[in-house]
Formats: C-alpha cells, structure tokens, sequence
C-alpha cells in the first residue's frame, strides 16, 4: 500500500501513460491509511490501542503516534485516554473521503518547488503549473472514494489480522 497506482490519466483515453508509472505517497501518510483500515473494520465505536494497530501491521509505536495524532487533530478519529482509552474513527467509513484523507496527511504543498534553490529556467518553464494541473486531477479522482471503497473486502481483511495477530 506504500505506494499508489498512478491515477491521473484524465486526458488520454486511448494511451494508457499510467502502465509503469507510480506516485509515492510519504510512508507517513501510509501509516494514517493502515490505521483508518484497522479502525474502519471494527465495530462502529469499538475502542482500538496503538498496540494492537502497531501490532497488525509491525509499524513502530512513536512513528504511529504521530500519524494517530494528527488524524485524531484532523478529525477522522476519536481518542480516548485513560484505562480503557485507544483510538475508533470519528465517521462512518463511507464518509472518510481519501482525497481529505491525503491531503491532510501529505500535506499540500506543490509537488515541485521552482523556488529552492532558484531554478533559472523557471520562468519559461511550464513543469510546474502541469505538475499542479495534475495534482488537481489526482484529488478530483480520489474524491470519488472513501474509507468504505477500501474495506470492501472487509471479511477477508478481518480473517487476514486474525491470523496475522494470533
């Protein structure tokens, strides 16, 4: 899951340019992902720990903690402190849309930056505003989705950290 299919074939319909080609998401943001999925096939409100999610996947504890953070402050979960305390989404899955998911976790800065160090071509130059042409295109795409389009398998994914867990 650490890296995602190349998307964005928005304006060839009849050349596939997407073969080969893959876009690399931050492992950071990988990790939000797994834990949204960990969460998302659980019983809605069930209590989940950092263990158990760290355990699933063989994560480290204080990379996941910063990525339960952020999505805990982003609000696609809830935290609960204390004894009885762990992590459980804060919406149906249906309603965690993967382009708010991404964005929030990868951040949205510009995939190329023209500006550090100064490239000298940078104004003829027209990589960036295709760049963020195709950006635009990638998040429109994945609009389209939710948590829920992931976990369509849900059965099987359970079966799959059962036995990974046992």
């Amino acid at each position: 899951m650490h890296v995602i299919r190349c998307i964005i074939n928005a304006y060839t319909e009849s050349v596939n340019l997407c073969d080969n080609l893959f876009m690399q998401i931050k492992k950071y943001t990988d990790y939000g992902l797994r834990t949204l999925i960990y969460l998302g096939i659980r019983s809605p409100g069930s209590v989940v720990t950092i263990n158990e999610i760290c355990d699933a996947y063989d994560i480290p504890r204080n990379h996941l903690n910063k990525v339960i953070h952020q999505l805990g402050k982003e609000g696609f979960i809830r935290t609960k402190r204390g004894k009885n305390g762990g992590f459980s989404l804060a919406a149906p899955p249906h309603e965690i849309r993967l382009d708010h998911v991404i964005r929030r976790l990868e951040g949205d800065t510009p995939w190329v930056n023209c500006h550090s160090p100064t490239c000298t071509i940078e104004p003829a130059c027209e990589l960036q505003h295709i760049l963020a042409e195709g950006k635009r295109a990638f998040y429109q795409f994945l609009s389209n989705y939710t948590l829920a389009s992931i976990i369509g398998n849900k059965a099987q994914l359970e079966r799959i950290f059962t036995t990974n867990t046992l």
